[in-house]
């Protein structure tokens, strides 16, 4: 061993500490001992240049002159040096104080951040964040109703982690037309910055850096497309290699394990294990099939369930893993944002040529096909769906029949390809002239007393159109064009996989962009998750019916959806007709519409009254009732989905299990707290920050636009600071425009809809802002590193009387704060008298509302110099003290953590030794799989438990700096 590794033997580098290392300041996060007797230091920049970087230094290397010009400098802070501040009523000062107290982390279980978002945040939005925040790790699915809000749900829990530290690195995955909507959301409201990262984006970031180097490295925060990634298994080596504070996966339910070859969701499990936050979005989450269910819920905790076929409400209801919301949950606070929708069926009566096709269809002879009974049935149900929607539909449906039976080349099925040629010859007699629903449809857009009298000059008033069928959508795309007179700019379409994730992106932008001639929209359900269409948009037209209730709320969800300023006009279109068969089927998209109204209004899902969770099994069930009942859509439908009055009804799904036994809306901000400033708002701060920085000598142009807004020129040094933000957001002429007024910002974003850009020109001036941070490091070098103010005020304290402001962080084994706390140590004539917080002396002597004189005639800090120490020594006492009583709650969670993991496991080892018991096979083969997936087991849990412990076990000592020093002294 070496001298110097001889002499780092006796050193500790606690995290939390503050070192030197190469001239930049850096935080210890953690440490552990080399073979040569030194250390291996891992930390965190907190100085300008090096700020939110990450190093690893080896001391032995460090503290040698032969490798190193300077060694590891540890920054005591009994030797922090004093500086009379000289600046205009001590505004350095109060800048630096307050630059620190920024830096200052919320530990404890309320919100204090992340509600004061770019947003009218109302007290339900909270509920998320309220329970993550309850549990060790901030790990949930978010599962409100379609429009409640999840993305700005999402986006208060991510800000309020980022405020904590705890989100230096997200990634979000969404549904590749989601990624430009979420991303727009996320930067506009909450100042997070998410780089997109679509097929091209990732390309531009892999041309960047070296062929080895992994491109999610090289963006901290980043969305990107599930489907994306997985199209590359190159993807899968640099997922595994990178490691972020928080996941989010948007419209989660994609992700569910269903089959053991789903590609998403093993690369959404892989993506689980790589951050400690986890945040999944999904009004859908569960198809009805509890393995499914479980894939999610053991990607948010591992642990969770034992038998994934099989799991108890008293098992989970407490664990926090899920929250789900419905609009009747939540209508009181909702009223304002969430007009109550407008819904009439709209019947058109069946032209002759129509009645012809009906006719040959309930006459349809398919001699060798009607062999196989039921499936001549099914066949027959889905060429009568198709033609309930157009005869397009049904033409293609009839056309890829005949396609198939003829490719057979079997003379059996000739009578049937007769059949079916001839019926198809019918539909092509049906005409846009006599097609009696598309007619209909023209009436109720232009009608002023039969429909919505709509014309499209107005910017305000657009149109959405769905569909299921793709050759309805063409045929509605082009007819509609021709008989509305609409220009080709004016009409628009989303259909899944034939449009470019880039293509889906850039035409809803459009659609709500003011500025944009698209009026009207027609789309299939590609367009009927997550997106928001509601900007500009309050009417929506049903051009069929689908038959799935989960369909219909996603579908109307697009434009009654929270944020929706007029009342949702929603219009299903059905066709009526003499025949008596095809009157009783079409009696069954009357009855569907009449179900999701009454679940709208008394349940909010279907699926629990209907015991069918997912899009396909309510379809199945509908065609299957279709094939054996020749009675009315009334009846047909009456055992499917029940009476949604009856609570009896209700059927009990996997969700059940990990819901609490009432839901909880929290109706007030009660768990809200706010952070201490000495500032009235973000914006006088950034002012004076701004005017610190010119009063130094650096040249800076920015000017006050009015009480709220600042607009702030980049100069080199901010350029180079900011050369990692989205392109999107980046100002195209160099110059920011900043404002903390929420009532601004929300007219910002509603008007950058109407202009090409689409981008709010207006950034919203909160603490996590790229530009406030750059401000917030600026002021902490106001008096030099390991330097601190001495603020002479004897009009506000005696003159024989001095205060040390001191911080301690008491880290956990992961170097997250677990404790930070402030103290003021006060002094009479050299003497130590007595303890305060920050916020009772700052109080005290009026710290936030007065000016403070500053004579600047005195240069002697000795007297209170040689205090520090001791000052130091007081603090330490004081925050063991704090330390102790926080401990002693926290032990007593992590106890509670301890034993239910435990007793979690020993359930499993259980179900483990059942499952077994009824296995077959050779004995010691079966065995051998028992002890294994038991040594699994147990590592998953002792895995699990060392993870709580070591997040919820505070290290022994602090890392204490010195503030400031406040004295009535004037000599």
């Amino acid at each position: 061993m070496n001298s110097l590794a001889q002499k780092d033997k006796y050193k500790n580098y606690t995290p939390g500490m503050r070192i030197v290392v190469r001239d930049a300041e850096w935080v210890v996060r953690k440490s552990d001992p080399t073979a040569d007797g030194g250390y291996l230091i891992e930390c965190e920049g907190i100085s300008e240049l090096v700020r939110g970087k990450e190093g690893r230094f080896l001391t032995s290397i460090e503290n040698d002159k032969e490798y190193s010009n300077s060694q590891i400098q540890i920054l005591d802070p009994a030797t922090t040096k004093l500086i009379e501040d000289k600046s205009p009523n001590y505004k350095d000062s109060l800048l630096y104080i307050e630059a620190m107290l920024r830096q200052r982390v919320p530990t404890d279980e309320h919100v204090h951040f992340g509600h004061k978002a770019a947003m009218d945040t109302l007290p339900f939005q909270l509920d998320p964040t309220i329970t993550a925040l309850k549990q060790p790790r901030q790990r949930i699915l978010i599962a409100d109703a379609v429009g409640l809000g999840k993305t700005l749900e999402a986006g208060i829990l991510m800000s309020e982690l980022i405020r904590r530290g705890k989100g230096k690195r997200i990634l979000v995955l969404a549904v590749k037309s989601m990624l430009t909507q979420f991303q727009k959301e996320m930067w506009s409201r909450f100042s997070i910055p998410l780089t997109r990262l679509d097929s091209a984006g990732l390309q531009q970031v892999r041309n960047k850096i070296p062929t080895n180097h992994n491109p999610f490295h090289f963006y901290d925060k980043s969305i990107i497309s599930i489907d994306t990634l997985k199209q590359d298994v190159e993807y899968r080596h640099y997922l595994e290699q990178a490691y972020w504070d928080i996941i989010v996966i948007d419209e989660a339910h994609n992700v569910a394990q269903r089959g053991s070859n789903s590609q998403r969701s093993r690369l959404a499990k892989l993506l689980s294990q790589r951050s400690d936050t986890l945040i999944m979005l999904s009004a859908t989450p569960h198809d009805g099939k509890p393995e499914s269910f479980a894939s999610l819920m053991n990607m948010l905790d591992a642990t969770a369930i034992a038998n994934e076929k099989e799991y108890q409400h008293d098992d989970f209801s407490d664990k926090g893993l899920v929250i789900r919301r419905f609009k009747k949950d939540v209508k009181d606070q909702i009223a304002k944002d969430f007009p109550e929708r407008d819904i009439q069926t709209v019947k058109a009566k069946a032209s002759a040529v129509e009645e012809d096709v009906y006719r040959e269809l309930t006459e349809l002879n398919l001699t060798t096909l009607d062999k196989g009974r039921k499936a001549s049935q099914l066949l027959r149900v889905t060429i009568e769906k198709a033609l309930f929607s157009s005869p397009m539909a049904c033409l293609s449906t009839v056309n890829n029949r005949v396609k198939k039976l003829e490719a057979k080349q079997d003379p059996d099925f000739e009578d049937d390809l007769i059949s079916l040629k001839s019926f198809a010859q019918a539909l092509e007699r049906v005409s846009a002239e006599h097609f009696s629903k598309y007619q209909q449809l023209l009436t109720l857009i232009s009608d002023k007393k039969a429909g919505f009298g709509w014309k499209p000059n107005k910017k305000d008033d657009r149109i959405v159109i769905f569909t299921e069928s793709i050759p309805t959508l063409d045929f509605l795309h082009q007819q509609l064009q021709v008989d509305l007179g609409l220009k080709p700019e004016q009409i628009g379409c989303l259909k899944g996989q034939e449009m470019s994730d880039a293509e889906l992106m850039q035409t809803v932008e459009e659609f709500g962009k003011e500025q944009s001639k698209l009026r009207l929209l027609v789309c299939s359900d590609v367009a009927s998750e997550g997106i928001n269409l509601h900007y500009l948009s309050h009417k929506m037209i049903h051009f069929d019916i689908p038959w799935s209730l989960m369909v219909f709320q996603q579908r109307n969800g697009r434009i009654d959806r929270y944020g929706q300023t007029q009342q949702p006009l929603i219009r299903y279109l059905v066709t009526t007709s003499e025949n008596e068969k095809v009157r009783g089927d079409s009696r069954t998209s009357e009855v569907l519409i009449q179900k999701d109204e009454q679940a709208q209004k008394n349940i909010g899902d279907p699926s629990e009254f209907t015991g069918r969770f997912d899009q396909e099994s309510e379809e199945e069930a509908v065609a299957e009732a279709l094939v054996e009942s020749f009675t009315s859509g009334e009846d047909i439908l009456a055992d499917i989905f029940g009476d949604f009055d009856d609570d009896s009804a209700k059927e009990t799904g996997p969700m059940d299990s990990f819901l609490p036994d009432d839901v909880h809306v929290s109706d007030s901000t009660v768990e809200t707290r706010e952070l201490f400033s000495l500032f009235s708002s973000d914006i006088q701060f950034a002012e004076q920050a701004l005017e610190y920085i010119k009063r130094n000598g650096q040249r800076i142009d920015f000017s006050k636009k009015d009480a709220s807004t600042l607009a702030l020129t980049v100069n080199n040094e901010l350029e180079q600071r900011l050369k990692q933000l989205p392109p999107e957001v980046y100002p195209q002429d160099e110059r920011f425009i900043l404002t903390n007024s929420i009532d601004q910002m929300s007219l910002e974003i509603a008007a950058a809809r109407g202009q090409q850009h689409a981008w709010p020109r207006k950034n919203y001036l909160w603490q996590l802002h790229p530009v406030m941070e750059w401000l917030n490091d600026k002021v902490l070098s106001a008096f030099g590193r390991h330097h601190a103010p001495l603020i002479r005020i004897p009009h506000k304290l005696d003159a024989d009387k001095t205060a040390f402001v001191l911080n301690a962080i008491y880290p956990n084994r992961k170097s997250h704060p677990l404790i930070n706390d402030w103290v003021v140590v006060n002094y009479v004539d050299g003497r130590f008298d007595t303890f305060e917080t920050f916020e009772q002396f700052a109080e005290t002597i009026d710290l936030k509302e007065s000016k403070l004189s500053n004579p600047a005639k005195v240069d002697n800090t000795d007297d209170h110099q040689n205090l520090l120490k001791d000052a130091i020594n007081k603090a330490s006492e004081y925050f063991q003290v704090i330390r102790k009583e926080k401990e002693s709650l926290i032990d007593a969670k992590l106890q509670a953590q301890v034993d239910a993991l435990e007793a979690l496991k020993a359930k499993r080892v259980k179900q483990l030794a059942f499952d077994f018991e009824q296995a077959g096979g050779i004995q010691q083969i079966v065995e051998d799989k028992k002890l294994k997936e038991q040594h699994r087991i147990e590592k998953l849990f002792d895995d699990y438990i060392q993870w709580i412990e070591d997040t919820m076990t505070t290290e022994k000592t602090p890392y204490i700096q010195l503030i400031a020093v406040f004295t009535g002294s004037e000599a």
